[in-house]
């Protein structure tokens, strides 16, 4: 079983006592720079490391932060979780990642568990069935800080970090028009996200300034967020069976971009329907049939989620005005 070393092994070695030891490696004035040499140097020598748990205990700080995403093998998530860590890192913050496959109990259970451990703040974006909010609300009244990104609540006052949902989708479905359609389908996340209503705003402004009267027969909801790969078939199939079917469909998240594509393959053999969504990843610009690409800047925005959440824990008081950045989306045609 794996011991490691500790302040009395150091005091034992260099024949000092355990609380000279703990002062030099402090740097307390009271211990004189000869002795604070000899113990730093055998601790390097060693490779001792302070004990995080007798130093949480002491500063009542875990300098940990936790992270809850819906799925890390999803390219837009793990690109915000390199942009948290390369924060957190930086400031002497550890990172746990929890997923919760869009599942509302998994957030749940994830966010308690992550809270009891002592995490100092923790990094949220919503799972797909969220719609009580309730353990999220406990403890941002307990006073734990809490962080929203992408996938953001409003009825929490904190900090939040989200993209131009509304512009980035205005451009998309505008491409689409522009490339000759008229009857353009939207596949979309789960109704009660943040993204949604935000993505959607964004297609049917789109097809107004284009005088093209939004059809509420061509929106599809999916409630897994596409994580149940039946649900976006079924849409799909929706779509292609319809007597005058879409010419296009503006698909609005990343796991949805790669449903919706494997479906048409599979079930549209003439390839016939033109796609434009969100998606950060480079897989999409290898498939048939082709999609543009909406990209979020997902790095920037968990860097500036991370920065956030680490100045709400290092406050020395209240924070009472809070910031929700917006960062702009950039629209990638795959001709």
């Amino acid at each position: 079983m794996f011991k490691p070393t500790t302040i009395k092994d150091i005091a034992k070695a260099l024949n000092l006592s355990t609380s000279t030891v703990s002062r030099a490696l402090r740097g307390g004035y009271e211990i004189s720079e000869e002795t604070k040499r000899i113990v730093l140097e055998y601790a390097e020598k060693i490779n001792f490391q302070r004990n995080p748990i007798a130093l949480s205990l002491r500063e009542r700080r875990s300098y940990s932060i936790g992270v809850v995403v819906c799925e890390v093998a999803n390219q837009f998530f793990s690109q915000a979780i390199d942009g948290v860590e390369s924060i957190a890192y930086s400031k002497g913050y550890h990172v746990i990642i929890s997923q919760t496959h869009d599942k509302y109990s998994r957030e749940v259970i994830n966010t308690e568990h992550l809270a009891n451990r002592s995490v100092d703040g923790l990094l949220i974006s919503l799972s797909a069935e969220t719609k009580d909010y309730s353990h999220l609300i406990k403890l941002h009244q307990q006073g734990l800080p809490i962080v929203f990104f992408d996938r953001i609540l409003d009825s929490i006052n904190t900090h939040k970090v989200t993209s131009n949902n509304q512009e980035g989708a205005f451009k998309a479905t505008e491409y689409l028009i522009n490339k000759g359609c008229k009857r353009i389908a939207h596949l979309a996340n789960a109704s009660q996200l943040s993204i949604t209503s935000e993505r959607k705003t964004g297609y049917e402004d789109a097809l107004r300034k284009h005088g093209i009267e939004p059809n509420p027969d061509l929106v599809r909801y999916c409630k897994y967020g596409g994580s149940n790969k039946q649900e976006v078939e079924d849409a799909v199939k929706y779509f292609l069976n319809m007597p005058d079917k879409p010419d296009a469909i503006f698909v609005a998240s990343d796991r949805l971009s790669t449903g919706c594509l494997a479906a048409l393959k599979k079930y549209n053999i003439k390839n016939d329907i033109l796609i434009a969504g969100f998606s950060n990843s480079d897989v999409v610009e290898l498939l048939t049939p082709s999609l543009s690409a909406v990209r979020q800047p997902a790095f920037e925005m968990g860097r500036k989620a991370a920065e956030m959440l680490i100045s709400l824990i290092e406050s020395k008081y209240p924070v009472e005005e809070f910031e929700t950045a917006i960062l702009d989306t950039t629209f990638h045609e795959n001709a």
